[in-house]
């Protein structure tokens, strides 16, 4: 396990723990509690505490590291993820991110395992064979439609 690893689950930790969907946190402390240095905690948060994965960061500037962590959560999984696919989702998308997302529609109950693990074999493998020129696109366009399909299935349901 990596430093980056311990420091992850040391913040989400936190999150889970806290009343409330929020925490805040002094990079500096959290530095010098892993005895490393703050862009190592700006390393974890960037790469590992994203809207993919359902966190919102925010930095204060001025504020002496202050950083405040939101766990991002749903009432209505449905009607939100519908709504935001068709908004936010890029017309290009990495392999890494397109993952995340399922992993985050799992984590937030939206889809199952099976329904992910499908999924993560069409956007992985599935789009490795396409030319390196259309295969983002061709990946967020893919899986637009899927989650799409699932929330229309289950709101039938």
């Amino acid at each position: 396990m990596t430093l980056a690893d311990i420091i992850e689950q040391y913040l989400r930790t936190l999150v889970e723990e806290s009343d409330s969907t929020t925490v805040e946190i002094i990079r500096s402390n959290v530095a010098e509690h892993f005895s490393c240095v703050p862009s190592q905690i700006n390393y974890v948060l960037t790469t590992r505490f994203t809207p993919e994965r359902g966190f919102l960061v925010e930095s204060r500037r001025g504020g002496g590291g202050h950083v405040r962590i939101t766990r991002l959560q749903f009432a209505d999984k449905t009607t939100h993820w519908s709504d935001q696919i068709l908004r936010a989702l890029p017309t290009k998308i990495d392999m890494d991110s397109a993952l995340h997302i399922c992993d985050r529609l799992v984590d937030e109950e939206v889809i199952t395992l099976r329904e992910r693990a499908i999924m993560q074999a069409v956007l992985g493998r599935g789009t490795q064979e396409l030319p390196p020129a259309v295969r983002d696109e061709v990946r967020a366009m893919l899986l637009r439609h899927m989650i799409i399909s699932l929330l229309s299935s289950e709101a039938e349901e």
